[in-house]
């Protein structure tokens, strides 16, 4: 039988485990159910035991060193009063550990809670990322990650005069390095007055991403406690952002022909791009990473990147194809075997050269590929003298201008990756690549024809068009 006594200060302090024992329990016999463990390294305990439904159940109450046994009457941090309660309990029929447990969940959850509070929200920006990627296009993935770069990269694209030679931090980097608790309307409105003053355009789809993030995080449960939701109220971008004005660059017809005999001027690969952007309409970047691979001159196709659906597959028109077949040849061409260096001839390492996988390749670029037109364009609108023209625009100049053959709306929107709005184009109209070449063909044509620029001859055998 387990020996028991009336426990003091005193004889817990004494207590010790008997050798070869991994273990000892000193029973009180003043509190039902209490107890001193003592193990065999001489680690002690107050200990609660007794039956519940027909089990034995066992619950460690503390170290006697934080716990005392007695203290002043009405005292509960005791570990008599404890055994007191914990016997109480088990008479009622509810289990002790089950209480512990629940305890513990709870200061766990605010352990958790308070980690949360503390965290900067740009720690929860990228979780956010990662959960939402799967749903994402790779253009929106690239949006959310641009906007937090730390910057004081080289820039790889060109830059304006005046521009910074080392990219800048993104635009919510500074913000997101906040709690999210702290991320405020006021908070939010400090941060909107100073980026709508630098880059208004862009502050825009920053608002409109932290929105959405917060309304993400105000439905996930460990955050949702305090999260501002009104922190991206509508008001918040009606006070600091400026109305937002559509743009409506675009040449005209009769700035085709001069926009052309400057252009053409241009290295082949800058010429090129530019050329295949207004005759195809992709946005910017869709058309910068365009790999060989991609390319079929056979039957008359790209596959080009796309912000929406990841990627499209266009027609390839005669003169884009005349163009890219061009630059093809240029590719493969492998360098000479000698080359002036320093006033000496050094002869090159042609074993270790390769055609670039990219089409419009770039030796000067870090991916392989030319990242920034940009200044070429600026080059030759000034020198065509055509106000205001920028690359985007003429994305939206092969929209306006297929309109001169009234090709249907639809048949540009889906070769510009433009999402049909209309029910019946969205679920009833999916045109074939060679119903959408015949249009594209005649935009082409046209476009070529106001620009004085003889097109290519186009020689068909059944439904494959060849490209020379």
């Amino acid at each position: 039988m387990a020996k028991k006594e009336n426990l003091t200060a005193a004889s817990v302090a004494k207590a010790t485990c008997p050798p070869g024992k991994q273990q000892f329990i000193l029973w009180d016999a003043k509190t039902p159910g209490l107890g001193v463990r003592v193990t065999a390294t001489g680690a002690k305990a107050y200990i609660f035991e007794s039956w519940l439904h027909g089990k034995s159940i066992r619950v460690t109450i503390g170290d006697p060193k934080t716990w005392p046994l007695d203290g002043p009457a009405g005292v509960t941090e005791t570990a008599r009063a404890e055994a007191t309660r914990l016997k109480t309990m088990t008479d009622k029929g509810v289990d002790p550990r089950t209480e512990k447990l629940e305890r513990r969940a709870k200061a766990e959850a605010i352990a958790a809670d308070a980690k949360h509070k503390a965290e900067p929200a740009i720690e929860i920006w990228k979780r956010y990322i990662e959960i939402r990627r799967p749903k994402w296009s790779t253009a929106h993935i690239d949006d959310h990650e641009k906007v937090i770069k730390v910057g004081g990269e080289k820039r790889t694209r060109g830059r304006r005069k005046g521009e910074p030679e080392l990219t800048q931090p993104g635009a919510l980097l500074a913000l997101l390095q906040r709690p999210l608790s702290d991320i405020d309307a006021d908070a939010v409105k400090a941060w909107l007055q100073v980026e709508a003053e630098k880059r208004p355009t862009h502050a825009r789809l920053c608002f409109g991403l932290l929105r959405a993030f917060l309304n993400w995080c105000s439905d996930q449960k460990e955050y949702r406690t305090f999260v501002h939701t009104d922190a991206c109220a509508a008001r918040v971008a009606k006070e600091e952002l400026p109305p937002k004005g559509a743009k409506d660059d675009c040449l005209q017809r009769e700035q085709l022909k001069a926009w052309f005999a400057e252009v053409l001027k241009l290295s082949p690969v800058q010429s090129a791009y530019l050329q295949v952007v207004l005759l195809t309409g992709p946005r910017r970047n869709e058309l910068t990473r365009l790999r060989w691979e991609k390319m079929d001159f056979k039957w008359g196709s790209m596959t080009i990147k796309d912000k929406v659906d990841g990627e499209r597959t266009i027609p390839m028109t005669p003169y884009v194809a005349s163009l890219l077949r061009g630059l093809q040849r240029i590719n493969e061409t492998p360098p000479p075997k000698y080359r002036i260096l320093n006033g000496k001839k050094v002869e090159n390492d042609l074993s270790a050269w390769k055609p670039s996988q990219w089409v419009f390749f770039s030796k000067a670029a870090k991916s392989g590929h030319i990242e920034e037109p940009r200044a070429a364009h600026d080059k030759a609108v000034k020198a065509a003298a055509i106000p205001d023209l920028t690359i985007h625009g003429l994305r939206r100049s092969f929209a306006t201008l297929s309109e001169w053959v009234e090709a249907p709306e639809g048949v540009v929107a889906q070769i510009q990756g433009h999402k049909p709005s209309a029910t019946r184009e969205k679920h009833y109209k999916k045109r074939p690549l060679d119903l959408l070449r015949m249009w594209h063909t005649k935009i082409e044509a046209w476009i070529l024809e106001e620009a004085s620029i003889t097109p290519p001859t186009i020689k068909q055998k059944s439904t494959a068009v060849k490209y020379g």
